[in-house]
């Protein structure tokens, strides 16, 4: 019989100080791991189809951005009631003001647009990570469809989801909302 995992008791919440000490410690390698929810994630390890996702959409988005204001998987603040139990760790973020500004992880106030590569995670980043990120007031989500190879655009956060979501298949051309004149063809993206 298959018991999936939510039906297993919850042995530990952890928190975002635990998580940092623990880190310290070298208990928990933190590098490996992401906290979403009170539970330590194992981050899966990046394949060359993701791999590479993430370099050309950091590449296209510093282009559109400048360099100072793209950020490759940092760890995020999110709403603060939230905060404690989760710091996520996307693929990549637009900051509306340089990363060398600023002397904290970057919260939902300087973050423009949140982007995920996914693979075999897809309902879980649009799902769990959907929610946290719609509920910090993110404007713009992104997730890199590796399987289907389109863009998932969400946008228009309220009540602890988007109200906007559109995919964009690998011919589209898609932008962001905060450099609307500047567009990539979707494909190029993969």
């Amino acid at each position: 019989m298959l018991v999936d995992a939510e039906s297993y008791p919850l042995r530990k919440l952890w928190t975002r100080s635990e998580c940092e000490a623990t880190g310290r410690l070298g208990i928990v390698d933190l590098d490996r791991h992401e906290l979403i929810d009170g539970r330590l994630i194992v981050k899966p390890g990046k394949r060359n189809p993701e791999m590479w996702a993430v370099n050309m959409l950091v590449s296209w988005l510093r282009g559109a951005y400048g360099s100072p204001f793209v950020v490759q998987a940092p760890s995020i603040l999110v709403h603060p009631e939230d905060s404690p139990t989760n710091e996520p760790d996307p693929d990549a973020v637009v900051l509306n003001r340089s990363l060398l500004e600023m002397d904290r992880l970057p919260g939902p106030e300087e973050l423009m647009l949140v982007a995920e590569v996914s693979g075999e995670w897809l309902g879980f980043d649009l799902s769990v990570k959907g929610r946290l990120y719609a509920r910090a007031g993110i404007a713009e989500y992104w997730i890199l469809d590796l399987n289907e190879r389109r863009v998932i655009v969400q946008r228009r956060p309220e009540d602890g989801g988007y109200l906007e979501r559109l995919a964009y298949s690998e011919d589209e051309m898609v932008s962001t909302l905060g450099a609307p004149d500047l567009s990539t063809r979707v494909g190029d993206l993969f």
